[in-house]
């Protein structure tokens, strides 16, 4: 079989989100279709009727296609294919494989010994005698999971099926179909479960789980879609861990999916996440944090782009998700968003008198400063200038402005960030500051 032939399959059930564990199914499908030049193929299993949606249905495609995972064909909906899985029932009867029981029917399964050669685990053997027989049509004469699995499988001309192991069991159950049917069966692999930080099965305890949260908490497509990929794989060399989706493909292979399972950390996530912001082109992420800006801080874009690129470019190597981008960037653009951190209240409660002294300091420096000379550069020097000459060090004068520009004790080089604020913003801030108590104080 050539590679142009392979072709593979997510099918997820729209009962619910799009659970990170799919999504990383449907990505290693989809990295190995696209690395070999083979098909990938989307099947919406909807014959669960009474929890299934239209919306789920929606949930997932938007996940999927957020993330960046296309499908080749069109989807297959297994709902509407009950006369296919009929006909194949019925090929099993004639050749005298399934019984009626009941008003079912059941499926018999042979004695022999059930081996499969596992893309992931190697060999895996079941005894078919251990195995009760099982049912392929229930009493109303709709299909059960292993049989319409097979059913279109078979259809949509599957050459590997990649899932999650907790699918092994299922795997000699239709293995048992295909030969009973004469059809050579695809190849399996079944790749490790995800885990939380506990050891245990991903699940809501956790934490949030489905891929829609995480885009709403401000994680990037890329970033997941990079963090899920190295959850039971491993590029095997020492190369640098982040990956465009190029390079993601390229690397990708079968042979170096992990067995053991893997554990999905939302503090790496978040780490990973701000490596990719501060990767991550400024006039790109002024597209991704504009609708954020305007709904929630009430700021508009529209005609600001410069000033506020300039803001993104300073503070996204500092932020981890786009909300807390978006956050830092309004702080920057208005003073009302200012929150002040723990930190900060430490410092003014250790020294409050110290901290007005350094204000009324840097605010007589940096009045002098001409408007055309107001640029990193020229700020820096006169922030050590003042800093020397007062006998300061230079955190002494650095940490009050900044306190006072953004009401946390973290930012940007305090000479940018006097530049994004603007001269008349920053000197207004550091006024009002001066003023300010600790709480309770």
């Amino acid at each position: 079989m050539s590679h142009a032939n392979v072709r593979v399959r997510f099918a997820p059930s729209p009962t619910g989100y799009l659970h990170v564990g799919g999504a990383r199914t449907a990505l290693f499908n989809w990295l190995y279709a696209r690395k070999v030049g083979g098909t990938f193929l989307l099947r919406v299993e909807d014959t669960d009727r009474q929890r299934s949606s239209e919306a789920h249905t929606q949930v997932i495609l938007d996940g999927l296609t957020w993330m960046g995972l296309d499908w080749d064909e069109e989807i297959v909906f297994q709902g509407a294919r009950l006369a296919e899985h009929v006909k194949w029932a019925e090929r099993l009867a004639r050749s005298g494989q399934t019984y009626e029981d009941d008003g079912a029917v059941r499926f018999r399964m042979p004695a022999e010994t059930i081996v499969w050669n596992d893309i992931v685990h190697g060999s895996i053997s079941f005894k078919g005698s251990d195995i009760p027989d099982w049912v392929v049509l229930r009493s109303d004469g709709t299909p059960t999971y292993n049989f319409s699995v097979v059913a279109d499988d078979i259809d949509m001309t599957l050459t590997h099926v990649l899932r999650g192991d907790d699918h092994i069991s299922n795997t000699p159950k239709q293995i048992a179909v295909y030969r009973a049917l004469g059809i050579e069966p695809p190849q399996f692999g079944h790749v490790p479960m995800i885990h939380g930080t506990d050891g245990k099965k991903l699940s809501k305890r956790h934490g949030a789980t489905a891929v829609g949260d995480y885009q709403s908490l401000g994680i990037l497509p890329n970033a997941l879609r990079n963090f899920l990929a190295l959850l039971g794989w491993n590029p095997g060399d020492e190369r640098e861990l982040f990956f465009n989706i190029g390079e993601l493909i390229e690397a990708f292979s079968l042979e170096s999916i992990q067995k053991k399972s893997a554990v999905f950390d939302p503090t790496k996530l978040e780490w990973m996440n701000g490596q990719y912001l501060s990767r991550t082109d400024p006039e790109e992420l002024v597209a991704i944090v504009s609708p954020i800006l305007e709904k929630q801080y009430d700021i508009e874009v529209s005609g600001n782009e410069e000033s506020i690129t300039r803001i993104v470019a300073a503070v996204r190597e500092r932020a981890r998700t786009t909300l807390n981008l978006a956050k830092q960037t309004a702080t920057r653009i208005n003073a009302a968003w200012i929150e002040r951190d723990e930190k900060a209240e430490k410092l003014l409660q250790k020294d409050l008198a110290g901290y007005r002294e350094a204000l009324a300091l840097a605010f007589a420096a940096l009045d002098t400063i001409d408007e055309s000379d107001w640029l990193p550069g020229h700020l820096e020097r006169a922030l050590k200038d003042l800093a020397e000459s007062n006998g300061l060090g230079l955190g002494k004068v650095m940490q009050p402005i900044r306190v006072a520009l953004t009401g946390g004790t973290v930012s940007e080089p305090v000479n940018d960030l006097l530049y994004v604020v603007g001269k008349d913003e920053a000197l207004n801030r550091m006024t009002a500051a001066r003023d300010w108590k600790p709480i309770g104080g």
